[in-house]
């Protein structure tokens, strides 16, 4: 695929994968993307994960058409981008190395220590020319590993990414917004000030076309893009609306939470709902970020409260969940306590505002519960 005619996509989709970092549900794959720039000297932007290598390796061979590659750059070490890069070292030993300082002490921890000695260390703003092409280049750190840096090639002005703007799923795929999220949120979300700190240096660049390590090539309405990575950095909600996020043991508990969901829905608000021992955990984390509210019912289990729901606010609290409206329901047949042990998670929490009341089910939802489960609407819509 020809990004331009100087910028080949040489990247690898793979559908194989079930889990991205070994947590994250792909049910459509996730794409480990890797660009040629042909010039007087030819520049690789990253390699792929060794799921890909070989696939990767023929796509270079085919872009560079006989033609050695001068530069290896290295933008990310994770290993979904570092997983090729021995490979590509023995394949064209002539080739350079280009990296961040901090990424030339992580290098010996993936590839073979003799690398480094064909390593070459750029900092902020230095240059690298390839002749009519020229990559600027811009420390990224903890957006998301202390390594990371993007590159701007100024006669296309196009940036190199690295993990920014990245999206599971399909790199050729028009749905760029929920699985951006779901990916921001669960990948880069615990780093929102690193990322504003990037979002200003990338205000300075003059930016018409957006190419990231994972997911499609952005070229238009990029104004949408870094829009929505200003507000998600800065932890506001994206829109108006209520998660409720349920863990039940019965299915009690379940019938609460989509009862309150109905009043909600009848007030017109947007609502979504998970179920939290059924349902992906990296959309739930991406559902309470995308809103302003959130509710959390819970059974309580063995003297405290239900397993997936600690697990969901341990999530939450790692991402630095923050500035929203939360709701608590309980169940619990003879001694509640789940609403004690989400309050105390929440309260850990930056800027949450937990409504007063609290309602408590013993066992089924009774009828008072169900005017109680009415008012709860009205407090959290206040």
């Amino acid at each position: 695929m020809r990004i331009s005619d100087s910028i080949v996509y040489v990247g690898a989709f793979d559908q194989t994968i079930d889990l991205f970092e070994g947590q994250y549900p792909v049910p459509t794959g996730v794409s480990y993307n890797s660009y040629v720039i042909l010039d007087d000297k030819t520049a690789v932007m990253d390699s792929v994960d060794s799921r890909k290598t070989a696939e990767w390796l023929a796509n270079l061979e085919a872009a560079l058409n006989g033609k050695a590659p001068d530069y290896l750059v290295i933008q990310h070490l994770e290993p979904d981008h570092s997983g090729s890069i021995q490979a590509f070292a023995d394949k064209y030993p002539e080739a350079k190395l280009v990296m961040t300082a901090k990424a030339l002490t992580m290098l010996p921890q993936f590839v073979d220590a003799a690398l480094s000695s064909r390593a070459q260390g750029v900092k902020e703003n230095d240059t690298l020319s390839l002749g009519q092409h020229t990559l600027k280049f811009i420390t990224a750190p903890m957006v998301h590993w202390p390594e990371v840096m993007m590159s701007y090639e100024e006669s296309e002005k196009a940036l190199f990414s690295a993990d920014a703007f990245g999206t599971f799923g399909d790199p050729e795929g028009d749905a760029w917004l929920p699985e951006a999220r779901r990916y921001y949120f669960n990948i880069v979300g615990k780093y929102g000030g690193p990322v504003t700190t990037l979002l200003k240096k990338a205000g300075a660049l003059d930016i018409q076309t957006i190419l990231p390590l994972h997911g499609p090539v952005l070229k238009e309405n990029l104004g949408f893009y870094l829009g929505k990575y200003q507000l998600w950095s800065s932890y506001a909600p994206e829109e108006k609306g209520t998660l409720v996020a349920f863990g039940s043991l019965h299915g009690n508990t379940a019938g609460a939470a989509k009862y309150l969901a109905e009043q909600l829905k009848v007030a017109g608000e947007t609502v979504s709902v998970i179920d939290l021992a059924r349902d992906d955990m990296a959309l739930a984390v991406a559902e309470a970020f995308r809103f302003d509210k959130v509710v959390l019912a819970c059974s309580t289990y063995d003297g405290n409260f239900f397993p997936k729901m600690e697990d969901f606010l341990l999530h939450l609290k790692a991402k630095a969940f923050q500035k929203r409206k939360a709701a608590l329901i309980e169940n619990g047949s003879w001694a509640p306590m789940a609403a004690k042990g989400m309050k105390a998670y929440l309260e850990q929490m930056k800027d949450i505002a937990i409504c007063e009341n609290v309602v408590t089910i013993k066992s089924t939802v009774s009828e008072a519960n169900k005017e109680q489960l009415k008012a709860l609407a009205q407090e959290l819509l206040a």
